[in-house]
């Protein structure tokens, strides 16, 4: 199985080489110093790894899982110079966690994190005298190190509890791309359902006078806006009216243009960098004109409220972890999850595949952005964190399917933010650093409890008990119906507020709640309650779901969660996707019960 489709639909190019498939490949573990140095040895690659499944799975190849913490990876391609006309940009989507990259026996780039992409120029050391290039990648994925960010693999020797098994090495799509010398870095779009207009802002390599800019916006293929402009930097930035004075482009009588679950439309944009030689980049890419925010205790969709029903999706495939199988995998947990009468997911502990995304935006399916959590707190952190954030919003900016950003969940790595100000100041740092880089977003400081400032008071309650707890199913009704319930409720004995930080008005979402767990044929597992029968899976999902309509203060939810993992066995799905039950019956649960409320009390 190989991953050829095109793998950042966001930012597309014709000219283009996937390096997926088959690499030469090798544990190391002995190397403990620097790259470069252990390159110039003599290794001897002595098996061979399908890239880009990483080797603790069984799409790889190897499906070893072993601890080792150095993998060195090499691969042959063709490729002949040209380096006074064009450039050739390697991009790698993710590896994990730090990587070391040489062409031709030379060190070409170096990057740390292990969930975010990185590009590396290699047009200097392109072996002019030969066709055939050799790519050699050193990974360094320190399994032991709880400082750098990691999500839910284990740290540990065997996945445990709520820990999976890790990951080790590059585990999203290598390609190569030809440019000119003069190239279209990056492009953003900033949507303003306002004034009916989107910001364009275009991002150049090596400037040169004389060039312009020409695009061409579409709208399910009939042109609706297009020009031309002259740039004068690297830096160049353009507001297009879309809505140019025709109301039923905006949502003022029916839903006009803009982009929702319900109607997910999108703007299809052609880009030409144009010199005085002709044409020197093509890009297509594409937005969606949305608006998030609160108010009134409420969540705003396109300015009306909007009841959001989640599901925790955690991204783990049992043949490939995280890298999914195919592009169709992707899609398909997405259309499982709107059969059900889900209109989002909260992407858990994970930094998703650019190509899930790609289909939110295209079937209309809300998304929650997460990072993996580092699990100890120390500058190191700090650093890692950050670091990962910032790539992560560059790369995801132009997703209309993104609505929130999750920058901590459940204190994991921030333990004692409960009462210690320097990790309060941290959550409270980064919130605002998102709000710095991405102007268009709901920011959540921490997920869970513990919350210092946030956009949503999200609440995790897994307390509802078993079917014959009576007593718990009160106090479960108690914490969630009522705002004095939920803001003294506690978790894991963890306030919802961090000291010295309350509720300011902002809306309540039960963003963790269920994981009813449900055990088909062998499978060994846990979850958060138990059923035994199917009948009793949908009647117990029915109990625990209706209080959350039924409470007078919670505006949304996220119930755990889309499918079985490892050792969980609390998903609506199992691990491969089989349904554990009817759609059509949780489509109908999701579907009957509707907030009878115009805003919350």
């Amino acid at each position: 199985m190989k991953r050829e489709e095109y793998p950042r639909p966001q930012f597309v190019r014709d000219n283009w080489m996937n390096l997926n498939g088959v690499w030469e490949f090798a544990f190391d573990d002995h190397d403990r110093g620097m790259a470069e140095k252990w390159y110039q040895s003599d290794r001897t690659f002595d098996q061979q790894i399908n890239v880009p499944f990483v080797y603790q799975t069984e799409l790889s190849g190897i499906n070893s899982q072993e601890t080792h913490e150095i993998v060195w990876y090499k691969r042959r391609f063709e490729l002949e110079a040209d380096a006074e006309r064009e450039r050739v940009l390697l991009h790698f989507g993710a590896v994990d966690y730090e990587a070391t990259v040489f062409l031709n026996g030379m060190m070409v780039g170096h990057h740390i994190g292990g969930h975010t992409p990185f590009t590396i120029d290699i047009s200097p050391f392109i072996a002019e005298e030969l066709l055939e290039q050799v790519l050699t990648v050193r990974v360094y994925d320190p399994r032991y190190d709880e400082r750098i960010p990691r999500g839910k693999q284990t740290w540990d020797e065997t996945p445990h509890s709520i820990w999976y098994t890790n990951t080790t090495g590059i585990w999203q799509t290598v390609w190569l791309e030809r440019v000119a010398h003069t190239y279209i870095d990056t492009v953003l779009f900033t949507p303003n359902i306002d004034d009916g207009s989107v910001k364009v802002t275009v991002d150049l390599v090596n400037y040169v006078e004389n060039q312009w800019i020409a695009y061409e916006i579409k709208l399910k293929d009939v042109v609706v806006a297009a020009g031309k402009w002259q740039i004068k930097s690297n830096f160049n930035e353009i507001i297009v009216q879309l809505n140019q004075q025709k109301v039923f482009r905006s949502a003022f009588h029916d839903s006009g243009w803009y982009w929702s679950p319900e109607r997910p439309n999108l703007f299809d944009v052609h880009f030409k960098l144009i010199g005085e030689e002709g044409v020197l980049d093509q890009v297509d890419s594409y937005f969606g004109m949305r608006k998030i925010h609160t108010e009134k205790g409420m969540v705003y969709l396109n300015n009306k409220p909007y009841y959001q029903k989640l599901i925790l999706d955690q991204g783990y495939w049992p043949e490939s972890l995280m890298t999914a199988p195919s592009d169709e995998a992707l899609k398909r947990d997405i259309e499982l999850s709107k059969e059900m009468g889900f209109n989002g997911c909260r992407k858990h502990q994970k930094v998703e595949d650019p190509r899930f995304l790609y289909w939110a935006d295209q079937l209309g399916f809300l998304v929650w952005g997460e990072s993996p959590s580092a699990h100890y707190f120390s500058k190191e952190s700090i650093d890692y964190v950050t670091n990962e954030w910032k790539e992560i919003v560059k790369r995801d900016y132009n997703h209309p399917s993104i609505v929130t950003w999750v920058p901590f969940n459940e204190s994991w790595g921030i333990g004692e933010i409960g009462r210690d100000r320097q990790q309060q100041h941290y959550t409270q740092a980064l919130y605002h650093l998102l709000h710095a880089l991405d102007p268009s977003r709901l920011v959540i400081s921490n997920d869970g409890w513990e919350m210092t400032e946030s956009d949503i008071a999200a609440v995790h309650n897994y307390q509802h008990g078993q079917v014959a707890e009576v007593k718990k199913f009160d106090k479960y009704i108690e914490d969630i119906h009522t705002k004095s319930g939920v803001l003294s409720s506690q978790s894991a004995n963890r306030a919802i507020y961090a000291e010295g930080f309350t509720h300011q008005g902002e809306p309540i979402l039960l963003t963790e709640f269920g994981g009813i767990g449900y055990k088909v044929g062998e499978q060994a597992g846990w979850g958060y309650t138990t059923v035994n029968s199917e009948e009793d899976f949908v009647l117990e999902y029915e109990r625990v779901v209706k209080e959350v309509f039924n409470s007078e203060v919670i505006f949304g939810f996220c119930y755990t969660q889309l499918y079985d993992v490892e050792q969980e066995i609390n998903g609506l799905l199992t691990y491969d996707r089989q349904p554990k039950c009817s759609l059509d019956k949780i489509k109908e649960i999701n579907n009957q019960y509707h907030p009878n409320m115009i805003s919350p009390k």
